[in-house]
């Protein structure tokens, strides 16, 4: 029997501009921004502190601004809307930071001792391994990637340069996750035989769109960046309350170009967790096969399974809302791991569970991530290898790539986690990565 379902999460109100300024926060979720996220004389000294440059002012750079421990602080600011920046200014006139449109001119302009990187998903890696380039370390927001290829590039990249990046994959960071992963892997329910994921739709393919005036201050061909430019349309790019076709409209992270959409946005959380209970953290599956053939209808949300060697089933089917974790099946008992959260069934099977009062530090304004981030700061000073390190991320995120190529093909794929290719297709191995736009290259690692 099937672990109870969880409840939907309820939506976010929307504050109006004035009553946003009135009240020093941002819209749709973001946080208030300590007054140390830009130095003030109660903060640590100069000397002390993590020179932060924010590349991605949006709704995630901000949350992250507003989750910023005590000993870092932001002296860049980069974001390819100009009106991203000017909030931050209207919002604290008194702070003092570099703006730039150009995440390229912040790292080689700003004296930087690291970067967060809040980008659209297609710009990950090339910020990260520029970032790396110029010796710097890096939170990366997940996905860590685009494409199997460039992620893949990018952990070469961190472990050359030798820098300590952290994947933006806060779970990894969760008391109360770290205890169900463990449990799980070491023989907690026993042998796995399935573990159950929710089937999350993949991203839209690009279709022609009749050209609309590019927004005051909008970079747009910084935007599209290594991706091809392609004429603006608000439906590219913008998020809007409105419903288009019957669908609230999330903007760049609906489109194949830019995003894997929630795919890979609420699927790297869920896949994470199944990848660290697995204990698969350097590999992945063998298989993957879509459960629908081809056709010319919505391959989006097609059910996904996938075979790990050792006869371990993933599968991307589950119907409910739940999105951060998975239903492991195991040969003594189930167990349900969430965000922040596990459930035991039967409960009796865990007997020494770590104390619930862990999972307050997650919970509140302002600290939704910031035992994550100050993991991050604790190893850029003493560089040991953060909670979410790159491989983890990319193996991950892998999962979901291959997820899509597979849903688009319509056919079953054999995957080798070794070499990290698609052995005797052709076809799918052309998918693993995408040219990339002149001048947007991803730098040979020297």
């Amino acid at each position: 029997m099937s672990p109870p379902r969880p409840p939907s999460s309820s939506a976010c109100n929307l504050l109006s501009r004035r009553e946003l300024l009135k009240s020093a926060t941002f819209a749709a979720g973001a946080l208030i921004v300590p007054s140390h996220v830009f130095g003030d004389t109660n903060s640590p000294g100069a000397n002390e502190r993590i020179n932060i440059g924010l590349i991605g002012a949006g709704i995630r750079g901000r949350h992250l601004m507003g989750d910023m421990p005590p000993d870092g602080r932001v002296v860049a600011v980069c974001d390819c809307y100009d009106s991203r920046i000017d909030q931050v200014r209207e919002l604290y006139p008194a702070a003092k930071f570099a703006a730039y449109a150009d995440y390229r001119s912040m790292i080689n302009g700003t004296r930087l001792d690291a970067v967060i990187i809040a980008t659209p998903d297609h710009h990950h890696v090339q910020a990260a391994l520029l970032a790396c380039q110029a010796g710097l370390d890096v939170y990366c927001e997940k996905p860590l990637s685009l494409t199997v290829g460039e992620g893949r590039r990018l952990v070469e990249a961190v472990r050359h340069y030798d820098r300590v990046l952290q994947v933006g994959s806060q779970q990894r960071s969760m008391e109360m996750d770290r205890f169900a992963c463990q449990f799980v892997r070491e023989g907690g329910i026993g042998k796995v035989s399935k573990v159950e994921v929710k089937n999350l739709p993949g991203p839209l393919l690009y279709e022609d769109m009749t050209s609309e005036p590019i927004p005051s201050g909008m970079h747009w061909d910084l935007f599209c960046g290594p991706r091809p430019i392609r004429p603006y349309h608000w439906r590219l790019w913008q998020k809007d309350e409105r419903k288009w076709n019957g669908r609230k409209w999330r903007g760049w992270d609906m489109w194949r170009d830019y995003s894997g959409h929630l795919m890979t946005n609420h699927g790297a959380h869920a896949i994470d967790m199944v990848q660290w209970a697995l204990g698969t953290d350097k590999t992945g599956p063998v298989e993957i096969e879509p459960l629908v053939e081809k056709h010319d209808g919505e391959m989006r949300l097609c059910p996904v399974v996938m075979r790990y060697a050792n006869g371990t089933e993933l599968h991307m089917t589950h119907p409910s809302s739940f999105s951060s974790g998975g239903y492991f099946y195991g040969e003594s008992g189930e167990m349900k791991i969430s965000r922040n959260g596990f459930a035991a069934f039967p409960e009796s099977i865990v007997t020494n569970p770590p104390d619930r009062a862990s999972a307050a530090l997650w919970r509140g304004k302002g600290i939704v991530a910031r035992p994550h981030l100050q993991n991050w700061f604790d190893c850029i000073k003493s560089r040991n290898g953060p909670n979410a390190p790159v491989e983890v991320g990319h193996r991950s995120i892998t999962i979901c790539h291959l997820a899509s190529i597979a849903r688009e093909l319509g056919r079953k794929l054999r995957w080798d986690p070794v070499a990290e290719t698609l052995p005797d297709d052709e076809e799918a191995r052309a998918l693993l990565d995408r040219p990339r736009r002149a001048g947007w290259e991803i730098p040979d690692i020297t």
